[in-house]
């Protein structure tokens, strides 16, 4: 699913970033090679970000 329709990035996009980036959804969007436009997108991005970092963070635990 897209998260940014003006940059067309997915989710998946988002979530792969985010376990090599560190930052806000600013920071992966730019690991991307892309910047915000129109900025709607950022709230949900940043939602996926957090949420993918930590499930990074419990798989890590549990091993």
């Amino acid at each position: 699913m897209y998260t940014c329709i003006c940059n067309a990035i997915r989710e998946s996009d988002i979530r792969r970033a985010a376990r090599h980036v560190s930052g806000d959804a600013e920071a992966v969007y730019a690991a991307l090679g892309k910047r915000p436009n129109c900025g709607t997108c950022l709230a949900e991005a940043d939602e996926i970000v957090f949420e993918e970092r930590e499930m990074g963070l419990t798989a890590a635990r549990a091993a």
